[in-house]
């Protein structure tokens, strides 16, 4: 491969928080190299392999190669710590160009103005480290209106007591088509007079460019798309950027260092080939962009004289207040029987979508204090469409394992008069000392580098609000007549919705980033995944990641000059 010898930007990592920088800069007419550590599947690679991706993990590293540490907390106050590999749970979210993005459910949301300032507008919570953004929702809106014509998103706006400014009046893409359960929803909502509104979706509607609408197949969540309609950082962004010439992307590239060369500067990527040789790229700009807990894992790695604590590390804040979603889900059962044929053969219709939001409660008042406090979202929606996990939960039957005859007769009852709905549950996943990120003293993985060790602990504020949003969105399900409801919130951490780690702020003390995400001891280094965010929001993070991004990207546009 003939490269340059001294690219302009080095970008390391190639999902949402990367795609924006890769595009931009590439389009801007500079050279530009992408260094992606998974490899490099096309459209054509993603079916539904219902095995492949469901028991195989089949997007993602062997653990037996590649594992996290985590450590989890027990209700005696004492701590569990296993690895991925002996627990067989993997922390990965899909290693390959466009990272997670390819798999992701692709619900966006944009964060509300009060998200910029939780600690100013709802004041300190006693275990919790929470921080106003050094940044506005003003500063970042116009970004959210660019991710959603060039990166695409459908949906449809309406007014709401939390609807968020917006500099358009409504989205690109119409809404995608929807179940007759969506009605059902609508219907409560008018019922309880309760803001439950349409949730836009990172899935495009109609056709944009080479890109083709939506088919319905249900399987967003965890599985690629075959026809380019969600709006992935590969499909959407880093396309285009390789169509002008300026974009290299190498896959089966694990960075492991970041040199600098005295002058608080990085000149090197170091990192492992396809045969697992040892490369380096140089760059006038670096910017690291490889989810959180992997993006600190990889400043904690680059040791040296000026960094002896990791890369942007002497404030002690890499890895520190590692962000998850709080929250939970719920669950609610139709039977086909039990309802008119008509309504019947319009629920069981597979495919579409619900995508609706319960947002009245994304403040509300503490039942304890009379305080108002941050409240959360709610998405409602079906089972997944993927086979293999409804037959599993079938098998048991309380703590009777089921088999032969009964667990048949179980299965053709669930799969042909049954319609399993949910809700999921977001709220704040407060920042706090017992969450965050190190590199493990024993555990390295197939290269001999120290793996990440996740620390997952959780506020129990983020519980209370949870069980309180639960108790909501139960009652929808009993407005419309769902049947066996019941929810479950938990301080287990989803690993596909990661941020902190690295968050900014105008203090280097107590931040690794400044508001422009450039990190504070470093000239050249910015880090544009999510572990900028000091809060999170009671969202999805990828939008704000995306939009973020675009923003970063123009700051780095100045930067080069």
């Amino acid at each position: 491969m003939n490269q340059p010898e001294l690219y302009d930007v080095c970008v390391i990592g190639s999902g949402s928080g990367a795609g924006p920088v890769i595009y931009e800069l590439s389009k801007a007419g500079y050279k530009v190299v992408v260094l992606e550590k998974g490899p490099w599947y096309r459209t054509e690679d993603f079916a539904k392999d219902e095995l492949a991706v469901s028991r195989r993990d089949i997007y993602s590293p062997n653990l037996r190669d590649e594992r996290h540490v985590i450590e989890k907390p027990l209700e005696n106050g004492k701590w569990k710590i296993r690895s991925t590999f002996d627990s067989g749970i993997s922390f990965w979210n899909g290693n390959c160009v466009g990272g997670s993005s390819n798999f992701m459910s692709a619900y966006f949301e944009r964060l509300k103005p009060s998200d910029f300032k939780l600690l100013s507008t709802y004041g300190e919570i006693e275990g919790a480290n929470i921080a106003d953004w050094p940044i506005s929702y003003d500063d970042l809106e116009p970004y959210y209106t660019k991710v959603e014509s060039i990166v695409g998103i459908s949906g449809k706006a309406v007014p709401h007591k939390f609807a968020e400014p917006r500099s358009t009046p409504d989205f690109p893409f119409p809404p995608l088509n929807e179940n007759i359960f969506a009605q059902w929803i609508d219907t409560a909502a008018e019922n309880l007079k309760w803001d439950i509104i349409p949730l836009p979706r990172g899935i495009i509607s109609r056709q944009k460019n080479e890109r083709n609408s939506c088919y319905y197949s249900n399987y967003c969540g965890s599985y690629g798309c075959s026809s380019n309609a969600k709006s992935s950082s590969r499909v959407a962004l880093i396309h285009d950027a390789l169509r002008t010439g300026n974009c290299t992307v190498i896959p089966n590239a694990k960075v492991y260092h970041l040199e600098t060369n005295g002058n608080k500067k990085v000149t090197r990527a170091w990192y492992y080939d396809a045969q697992d040789k040892k490369q380096s790229i140089r760059a006038k700009l670096f910017v690291v962009a490889a989810q959180a807990v992997e993006t600190s894992r990889l400043l904690l790695m680059s040791k040296n004289k000026e960094f002896p604590n990791g890369l942007a590390n002497n404030s002690g804040q890499v890895g520190k207040n590692l962000l998850f979603s709080g929250g939970g889900l719920g669950n609610g059962y139709f039977y086909y029987d039990e309802l008119p044929k008509e309504d019947a053969e319009k629920l069981s219709a597979p495919g579409l979508f619900v995508n609706r939001s319960l947002t009245e409660f994304y403040e509300l008042e503490d039942p304890d204090t009379g305080k108002r406090i941050k409240g959360g979202t709610a998405h409602f929606l079906f089972e997944h469409a993927v086979g293999i996990g409804k037959a599993i939960r079938q098998k048991w039957k309380g703590d009777r394992l089921l088999y032969g005859t009964p667990l048949q007769n179980r299965l053709k009852q669930y799969f042909t008069n049954t319609r399993k709905v949910r809700f999921e549950i977001f709220v704040d996943w407060l920042p706090n000392d017992n969450c965050h990120v190190t590199l493990d003293p024993k555990v390295k993985d197939k290269w001999g580098d120290p793996v990440a060790r996740v620390k997952t602990g959780y506020h129990p504020h983020d519980i209370k609000v949870g069980k309180l949003l639960a108790e909501k969105c139960e009652k929808v399900f009993k407005t419309i007549g769902a049947k066996h409801i019941s929810s479950n919130i938990s301080g287990n951490p989803p690993a596909n919705l990661q941020a902190g780690g690295c968050r900014f702020g105008n203090n280097p003390k107590t931040s690794v980033l400044d508001k422009n995400c450039k990190a504070h001891e470093v000239e050249n280094l910015y880090v544009t995944d999510g572990s900028f965010m000091p809060t999170g929001g009671s969202i999805t993070y990828t939008w704000t990641i995306y939009a973020n991004s675009f923003r970063v990207a123009d700051k780095i546009k100045e930067h080069l000059g």
